[in-house]
């Protein structure tokens, strides 16, 4: 009884009081983790917290479940225990005062310098963190009070840095602070927090946005000529006191990006150049970013008058036509991760993807950028309170308001669960099983299907009413104009309408309309037909008109017209579903490529009409499947390798569909454009055996297997992708010649084989070509046999091989033939790539090799990503050269770039250099999946079609051309000193 009575009295002097039941994923696991942090604090001297985690109780479940379901939260909580304990002494939230307090202090103490600083504020961030989490998922703080903490928190550290830092100045002599004992006052350094730390929404895992402006003549600046590089200076400084990682993690990642033209300016501007920019060239995403602008630290007084000068340039009190379709514009880019259809909930993004959180945000910003400036209570930085005014004025109503603050928050929350599992900055739900399961039941979920529904019904209900927003928006919609295309003379207002929606050659787009309604091809020669796309043509001229590439546009969808074979189902769904004709718009405007296709193969627009197609993932089983289905039945030799180009031709335009709308990463684009090459090349090579044996018969004990290189190997592949392949052979050693009509001796029979497995994928037939193929990374090259031996290949690769050859082999992976052969070359493969190396050697010839190709192949411009010094190239010789010497954390073999970088081991690369290059492979992916499904040749930086530059800032997720451009230079300097760090100063 008395044992009872004393677990009970622990129990509840443990102030954080869960109001949320958790369970985990694995009872079993979930307990004995339980019991390793018991075993920490018992060894840290933590007798009371020991007992406690060693008893039972809610608590304990509670706290079981998290640490099973976060291993970031396990393991912050493993090394540190005394976070725990002290909850036995303070609450949640007298704890994070008490913490706020000691930040604040940090940089005052006597002997405080930079490196102790950057410690002492990555501790208190990390206990923070952690205490934030749990009452956040312990249901003890709403998610209004965790994002205000997590941004009080991000302000404090900011803080801290620079009061530190402007006292190192004053001391050192660059700064004269008026009072030293409250260095930013009169400084003249302004740091706005921007975006979410602005509006006090800051996620879990968030980046911080900052933009830093000074005033020379503030009283602390001694040289106003010197203040642009001293400022700058002390800006870089508090940047990577606040972001780099060392082994005390990181306090906050600090993005610069928002100041005014990123790529050209410096760090902190003065406010008097700034002011000129703003009112000269600042455009409508600038202004959309300052409403939610927010002095943070230093010089506060100056940062509320600088915000002040620039009232005028964010309220406009009239709103000009030109800004109006500015907002448009911003909207179309919001949208060019729309779809239609069903919601995929694996893999789908909370924060960009449909009915997620930035759709209630924009919405709420718009407003704000055309009423703003005649309504000042429109002017907060925070979402849900101006939701609030908008239903107080009627722009909304109060239906509207409840379900969109409702379901913010809800979204939110999930952002948050998605984060607090490593502690990274995602937004995307978990593709398998297991991490939906995991995120459900971090949210209070009994398992994963009870969340998909309910995620799924928030999605359709912000996605419903934002539509309906839109809508009725005031001064968002106007008509639409005359639009007369009968006779044979253009009508003046016609041309003045066409003009107006952006096309440039009126009188030709009237030509070609007119060619619809005289029913001049198959899809419009019924009456019904050229009925349904008259009621269309407003439409489809508006939604051309937005790309902004109107009259290619429209020519290309009078080329896709020519080629239909009927047109009525297409136009009625073309006319109901408005989603649909944007995709139809985008790809006609933005993506060459993907409209070659459509136009040549009209039928494969039909996967489009397929409701489930954005809901359903590419995977290596889905593609499995409809192959299958596609190639079944007995079919002729020619008849197979025409189906295969179909399918295949089909299945990328949907692929890049999928990307297009958003529903998959460029990760998941780049998995299943390789999955895809897999089965069809594979579907291919079995064709050619049966085809080939039937001629000249079987070889005793012949297996054939592919080696999948390069990018397929590293399932990398782009839509525009040509196949990098070794094709290897073993046979009974005793075997001298097929045995068949007409007989042929294995290096004959093989090599023929060969051949003939070229000509079936890379011979154009009717239906195209399958891929383009090239075998020269196989043993000697474009001088060896097209099929080598598998004997003479292990040979090769361990006595003759070069350096980059076992480079290359690093991305190798046997993707068809028969599966012993397939095992035992990738069992040969591994074990080539963990021979013993001279390590100082590879690195020297692999930078050998870089510099060869930069002198031989410079890029053409910044955007030649491949070939830019800190490009692709740089990341993938990286990887290659850690898979080689051994300097790849253990665990199965993986041959995708990123896999390896994220997987770059300490004594070669520390945490910061993995992080930014592993930042800048998802950088560079994004950009070089969606160019390559748009364009079909290369990318000219002066002539991007409007669309596609929407598209890119869509899936990069940056506000502006100028930005993502100087976002790319930024990235490539940091992976070039990365590369030079790695493979030239060792």
């Amino acid at each position: 009884m008395a044992v009872k009575a004393a677990t009970e009295r622990v129990e509840t002097s443990w102030l954080l009081k869960p109001k949320a039941k958790l369970l985990p994923l694995d009872q079993s696991r979930a307990r004995r983790e339980l019991s390793e942090i018991a075993s920490a604090a018992q060894e840290e001297g933590l007798a009371r917290l020991a007992k406690f985690l060693a008893g039972k109780g809610v608590a304990q479940d509670f706290l079981a479940a998290i640490f099973d379901l976060s291993p970031f939260l396990r393991d912050k909580v493993r090394r540190r225990p005394r976070i725990l304990d002290a909850l036995f002494d303070e609450t949640v939230e007298a704890r994070l005062i008490a913490i706020g307090g000691a930040i604040d202090k940090a940089a005052w103490a006597e002997a405080t310098s930079e490196s102790s600083l950057m410690m002492e504020l990555r501790q208190w961030k990390a206990e923070a963190h952690v205490l934030i989490a749990l009452a956040d998922l312990a249901g003890e703080a709403e998610t209004a009070v965790t994002v205000r903490r997590l941004s009080d928190l991000a302000e404090g550290c900011i803080r801290a840095a620079v009061d530190f830092l402007l006292r190192d100045a004053h001391g050192q002599g660059k700064l004269k602070l008026p009072d030293a004992e409250d260095p930013a006052r009169q400084s003249g350094w302004i740091l706005l927090g921007m975006g979410k730390l602005g509006a006090h929404e800051l996620n879990f895992s968030s980046d911080i946005d900052l933009v830093v402006f000074f005033d020379p003549q503030a009283p602390a600046v001694v040289d106003p000529l010197d203040a642009t590089e001293l400022f700058s200076r002390l800006t870089r400084r508090l940047a990577r006191i606040l972001q780099d990682r060392t082994e005390h993690g990181y306090v906050f990642r600090t993005d610069l990006r928002l100041r005014p033209d990123p790529g050209s300016t410096p760090l902190a501007i003065p406010v008097e150049a700034a002011l000129n920019y703003y009112e000269a060239r600042g455009q409508n995403w600038e202004r959309a970013a300052m409403i939610k602008a927010r002095p943070v630290a230093g010089d506060l007084a100056a940062g509320a008058a600088f915000l002040k000068d620039l009232q005028p340039y964010i309220w406009r009190k009239y709103m000009d036509y030109a800004a109006i379709a500015d907002v448009h514009s911003i909207k179309r880019q919001i949208h060019a991760h729309k779809g239609h259809g069903e919601v995929a909930v694996k893999g789908h993004n909370v924060k960009l993807g449909r009915g997620g959180i930035r759709e209630i945000e924009f919405f709420v910003q718009t407003q704000q950028l055309i009423a703003g400036g005649r309504f000042p209570e429109l002017r907060g930085r925070e979402t849900v309170p101006v939701l609030d005014q908008l239903a107080a004025r009627g722009w909304i109503t109060a239906e509207a308001r409840d379900a969109l603050v409702r379901q913010y928050w809800f979204l939110r929350r999930v952002e948050h669960a998605v984060q607090m599992v490593a502690d990274e900055q995602i937004h995307v739900l978990p593709e398998d099983d297991e991490g939906l399961e995991r995120i459900a039941r971090m949210l209070g979920f009994a398992d994963a299907a009870t969340f998909a529904e309910a995620f799924r019904a928030a999605l359709h209900q912000v996605e419903r009413h934002y539509a309906a927003l839109f809508e009725t928006a005031p001064e968002l919609s106007a008509g639409i104009g005359n639009l007369v295309f009968t006779g044979d003379v253009d009508d003046p207002d016609t041309l003045r309408t066409l003009r107006g929606l952006g096309f440039q050659r009126a009188s030709d787009i009237c030509r070609v309309i007119r060619g619809w309604h005289f029913g001049r091809y198959r899809v419009t020669q019924s009456a019904e037909a050229r009925e349904r796309l008259t009621e269309l043509t407003p439409a489809l001229l508006q939604s051309f008109g937005q790309t902004r590439r109107a009259d290619e546009a429209l020519i290309r969808f009078d080329e896709f017209l020519a080629g239909l074979p009927a047109g009525i189902q297409l136009f009625s769904l073309l006319q109901s579903n408005p989603a649909l004709l944007k995709l139809l718009a985008t790809i006609m405007g933005a993506a060459p490529r993907l409209a070659a296709i459509i136009t040549r193969r009209p039928h494969v627009f039909d996967g489009l009409l397929d409701p489930a197609l954005l809901t359903e993932l590419p995977d290596r089983a889905y593609l499995s499947a409809r192959l299958a289905a596609f190639l079944e039945g007995d079919r002729a030799y020619e008849d197979v390798l025409d189906r295969l180009r179909i399918f295949a031709s089909e299945q990328k335009f949907l692929i890049g569909v999928r990307l297009l709308a958003g529903s998959i990463d460029p990760a998941r684009a780049g998995r299943a454009f390789s999955d895809l090459a897999d089965l069809t090349i594979g579907a291919a090579l079995q064709a050619v055996i049966a085809e080939f044996s039937a001629r000249h018969g079987r070889i005793a004990g012949g297996r054939v297997a592919l080696l999948g290189m390069g990018k397929l190997g590293s399932r990398e592949l782009t839509a525009g992708s040509d196949v990098d392949l070794i094709l290897l052979y073993d046979h009974d050693a005793d075997a001298e010649e097929s045995r068949g009509d007409k007989p042929l001796a294995p290096s004959h029979y093989y090599s023929r084989m060969t051949q003939r497995l070229i000509a079936a994928v890379s011979a154009p037939t009717a239906e195209g070509v399958l891929y383009e193929l090239d075998l020269r990374l196989r043993p000697s090259g474009n001088k060896g046999p097209v099929a080598t031996h598998v004997d003479a290949f292990k040979k090769y690769q361990r006595q003759d091989a070069w350096t980059w050859e076992h480079m290359a082999l690093s991305r190798a992976r046997a993707i068809g033939g028969d599966q012993a052969l397939c095992a035992e070359v990738e069992t040969e493969v591994a074990a080539v790539l963990a021979l013993p190396r001279d390590s100082a050697k590879v690195i020297a010839e692999a930078s050998e090799m870089r510099a060869m190709i930069e002198k031989e192949k410079p890029p053409h411009d910044l955007w030649d990503i491949k070939l830019i010094p800190g490009g692709l190239i740089d990341l993938e010789f990286i990887a290659q050269v850690a898979v080689i010497t051994g300097k790849v954390e253990a665990g199965r073999r993986v041959t995708g770039t990123a896999e390896i970088l994220s997987r770059l081991s300490p004594d070669f690369a520390d945490t910061q250099v993995r992080q930014e290059l592993c930042d800048a492979y998802v950088l560079y992916l994004a950009l070089t999946q969606m160019t390559r499904l748009c364009l079909t040749g290369v990318f000219e930086r002066h002539d991007v079609p409007p669309g596609l530059s929407d598209l890119l800032l869509a899936v990069t997720d940056l506000p502006d051309f100028g930005v993502l451009e100087a976002h790319l230079k930024e990235t490539s300097q940091k992976v070039r000193k990365d590369f030079d760090l790695l493979l030239r100063a060792k």
